[in-house]
């Protein structure tokens, strides 16, 4: 059973592992959006949007629910803003360590 829980996880975090599934993501943070919507705020092509967005459906991670003619996405987990954010606050962190070794490195 843990080694499913720990599958599971990987499977989890690999979906997340693409810079435009990242910012798919973030979008979607920010509310439910269309293809269309999401592809005019990332400046990206429909085709790189669709394929990253069947990769986050297929892993669970984002929902699509049918509007008429358009699909309206969503993440599936409101708590998948939270760890975005967390993530964020994490990398912030190794940032602000990498500039205070080089300003030590560089005072010495």
């Amino acid at each position: 059973m843990l080694q499913e829980v720990q599958q599971f996880k990987a499977d989890f975090f690999k979906a997340l592992a693409h810079p435009l599934r990242i910012r798919i993501l973030e979008v979607l943070s920010e509310g439910d959006k269309t293809v269309n919507e999401i592809q005019m705020l990332l400046g990206s092509e429909g085709s790189a949007v669709s394929q990253q967005l069947a990769v986050l459906r297929s892993k669970n991670v984002v929902v699509g629910t049918k509007d008429g003619t358009s699909v309206i996405y969503s993440l599936r987990d409101p708590l998948i803003k939270e760890l975005l954010k967390v993530a964020r606050q994490i990398f912030d962190n190794h940032l602000i360590n990498a500039i205070s070794l080089l300003e030590n490195i560089k005072n010495q």
